[in-house]
């Protein structure tokens, strides 16, 4: 059963429907050209009631009809269009039935019909068409005057083997179709396939915070974006006190486990601007871009305290702590001397008791 047209079918449906007033206008002032510049064998009254006003007004009605029964019954939208081509068809070619070429209009609702590639469509198509050859063949005396034996052999082969045609360019079309498909599926896979691979290059896979490589990246893009602006941003490098005790006592899955909660508890605690990453093994970095020191030491103490704060089952309750050195960037400062500088607070930090923060 033939459904409803698409979104895009009812536009090319649309389309089709004004060339069919277009095929009209032109039939109409071929007519009258005709008339008016060339040998005509018709006189006047004959020729603007019989030849031009009422063929034009018929084949209106027929245009007009089609096009209501296809506004209010749209599961008919493929019969409506098809239906219409043919009698337009048929009502152009007895118009001129001494124009031997002129039976090529059958072929009109069959082009349409490849249109909306559909070869059911096509065959009821090619069905009607040969309908309406029957039609005026046995139904207009001056149209069967003008076929030779020959013509009524060929027309029905012509139509037969332009549907075959049709169907054969609707299934290569097809193909190209699923072609296309396939090479754009392949293509959205490898796009996902290069976003996870890219991501896993940036990602340390323990922590999901950044990795060193990607911190650098960002390092850089933040000091261009800070000295083209004069603004500032804050470095701070933390480390976890006694990690190797951590690791010589419990094992390194539990060292792991460690970091990756340790990891946890900056990711919650930073904002969506900021920048976390596992610049080496218990050390972590940030590139805190806060409006001034105070809310940036704020931050990093939040995180401190939290880390503190929290007991781990895996080593019988206990806890960790972090050190903490943190640095702001002034303009000209190159990433060499920011970063010494911070890594000369946490060295502060390490020496001075542990479990602290320094600016």
């Amino acid at each position: 059963m033939i459904t409803n047209l698409t979104d895009s079918e009812t536009t090319w449906a649309r389309k089709i429907w004004i060339s069919y007033w277009y095929i009209i206008g032109v039939q109409l002032l071929a007519q009258l050209f005709s008339y008016l510049f060339l040998p005509y064998d018709a006189q006047v009254v004959e020729f603007y009631y019989y030849v031009l006003l009422f063929p034009t007004l018929k084949m209106s009605a027929t245009v007009g009809l089609a096009w209501i029964v296809n506004k209010f019954f749209r599961k008919y939208s493929f019969y409506t269009l098809v239906v219409a081509g043919t009698i337009l068809a048929i009502l152009i070619i007895r118009l001129n039935t001494d124009i031997r070429i002129i039976s090529a209009l059958f072929l009109l609702p069959i082009l349409v019909s490849v249109i909306f590639y559909r070869s059911r469509l096509t065959l009821f198509s090619a069905i009607l068409q040969l309908l309406g050859f029957i039609f005026l063949y046995f139904g207009d005396e001056s149209y069967r005057s003008h076929l030779s034996d020959f013509d009524l052999v060929a027309i029905p082969c012509f139509i037969g083997a332009c549907t075959l045609l049709a169907i054969n360019i609707m299934s290569r079309g097809r193909e190209l179709q699923e072609a296309l498909l396939t090479t754009m599926t392949a293509k959205q896979e490898l796009m996902i396939q290069y976003a996870i691979m890219r991501k896993q290059a940036q990602i340390d896979s323990l922590t999901h915070l950044y990795n060193q490589a990607s911190f650098y990246e960002h390092f850089d893009m933040a000091l261009t974006y800070s000295g083209e602006r004069s603004s500032s941003f804050f470095l701070a490098l933390l480390d976890i006190d006694n990690f190797k005790t951590i690791n010589d006592t419990f094992g390194h899955l539990i060292g792991d486990v460690v970091l990756s909660r340790v990891a946890q508890i900056i990711k919650e605690t930073i904002s969506s601007n900021d920048i976390a990453a596992r610049y080496g093994g218990e050390e972590f970095a940030l590139l805190l871009f806060e409006t001034d020191v105070a809310r940036a030491i704020k931050l990093v103490e939040t995180i401190r305290t939290t880390v503190s704060g929290t007991k781990h089952e895996e080593m019988a309750g206990k806890v960790v702590t972090i050190s903490i050195g943190i640095a702001s960037y002034e303009p000209g400062m190159s990433k060499e001397t920011l970063f010494e500088k911070a890594d000369k607070k946490l060295y502060k930090a390490k020496n001075s008791g542990k479990n602290r923060t320094v600016t």
